[in-house]
């Protein structure tokens, strides 16, 4: 009896052993989207931290916290009254150059008609010497007189030419110290929100230092870092599906609109920049963001969990098949990868053979197996 219940038992646990395996196997799915994940935060494209060029104490402020701002708009001001000096000092020197001016003109002037005058003196006196009806003193001091005539008129034109010179100084000097006024006063440089207000009046600011920090309007974009190993197929102009952290259930949609050139050597990460469609009314910079961007559809594919391959390269690995009723093994090539971490198969699979998609105890190879869940998705 001993010896029949061990043959029964031994040929129970053969049959059960050997028992056609139900197994499920991957559906043909069509029009797959294959999105990228991506993890980031809100930013702007055009930013600035604004300030003066000069420093002095500051006496006002027009923006604040949250203010939208017009191109050109007075946001803040230094004490003036210093510089506002100096630009008086310089347009006095201004006058007192364009006086100059006039008189070495009138000096000129005066020198070109003594020395007119002194010529024809001693042309005449020359000509009289010629018949010594003048003596030869007489003609020689009518020439050294037009000598010096001649040399005043040297002189005055250098004179002119030193006074235009400082001429063209003061008007420098004007110039620069009305630069430097207006240096004092810090204007919007584009139509932008006041994002922080950093200085409060009264302050002595020193030059360089942020007084705001502006974003321009309508630059808002969102920065997300994508994995280097997802991110080959991502291209400029690629649709994007993002949700914001603080609204949940809302759903916004963009386009790519950057990719960072240079890549993070520590996480390894790509930085990609997506412009968004329908952004929110407050945009917050910083804010988390999750991106999903849609790199490629596929019309029609056959998909496989990578928990159910083996040895997977990014590009092959080896999967369990049911071909004419039995399991296999093969190694199949592989195409796209979806975001839940399934494998498009693109090559290596035989006409007729479903792809295991839950690998179970108790398989292996030429063992009889039942697919189930081959129905076409």
């Amino acid at each position: 009896m001993v010896v029949v219940a061990a043959a029964a038992l031994a040929a129970a646990l053969f049959v059960y052993s050997n028992r056609p395996l139900s197994v499920r196997v991957a559906a043909l799915e069509r029009d797959v989207a294959i999105r990228v994940f991506g993890l980031g935060t809100v930013e702007a494209r055009i930013s600035s931290e604004v300030g003066f060029e000069v420093g002095g104490r500051l006496v006002e402020l027009n923006a604040d916290h949250g203010d939208t701002v017009a191109k050109g708009a007075v946001l803040a001001r230094l004490d003036l009254g210093e510089q506002e000096a100096r630009v008086a000092k310089a347009q006095a020197a201004l006058a007192i150059a364009r006086a100059n001016i006039r008189k070495a003109a009138a000096n000129l002037q005066r020198a070109e008609a003594v020395f007119l005058q002194k010529q024809e003196t001693n042309r005449r006196r020359q000509a009289l010497a010629g018949s010594n009806v003048v003596s030869r003193q007489a003609a020689e001091e009518a020439q050294r007189d037009e000598d010096v005539a001649r040399a005043d008129v040297l002189v005055a034109t250098s004179e002119t030419e030193v006074a235009n010179a400082q001429l063209a100084d003061a008007k420098a000097q004007l110039r620069f110290e009305e630069t430097m006024l207006g240096h004092r006063t810090l204007h919007a440089p584009y139509d932008a929100v006041v994002v922080a207000r950093r200085i409060e009046p009264g302050t002595v600011v020193k030059a360089g230092d942020p007084i705001f920090t502006l974003v321009a309007t309508g630059t808002y974009w969102g920065l997300a870092y994508v994995d280097e190993a997802r991110a080959g197929h991502i291209e400029v102009g690629q649709t994007v599906d993002a949700r914001l952290r603080s609204r949940p259930r809302d759903a916004f949609t963009g386009r790519v609109a950057r990719i960072a050139l240079e890549s993070d050597r520590v996480t390894e990460e790509r930085r990609v920049f997506v412009r968004g469609d329908n952004p929110p009314p407050q945009v917050y910079l910083g804010e988390q963001v999750e991106i999903w961007i849609t790199v490629a559809r596929v019309d029609e594919g056959l998909f496989v969990p990578e928990a159910a391959v083996q040895g997977y390269d990014g590009r092959h690995g080896t999967v369990w098949t049911v071909e004419s009723g039995r399991l296999a093994r093969r190694t199949v090539e592989f195409g796209h990868r979806t975001e839940d971490a399934r494998l498009e198969i693109v090559g290596g699979l035989p006409a007729g053979a479903g792809v295991v998609t839950q690998v179970g105890n108790g398989m292996r190879e030429g063992r009889a197996a039942r697919p189930v869940g081959t129905a076409e998705q």
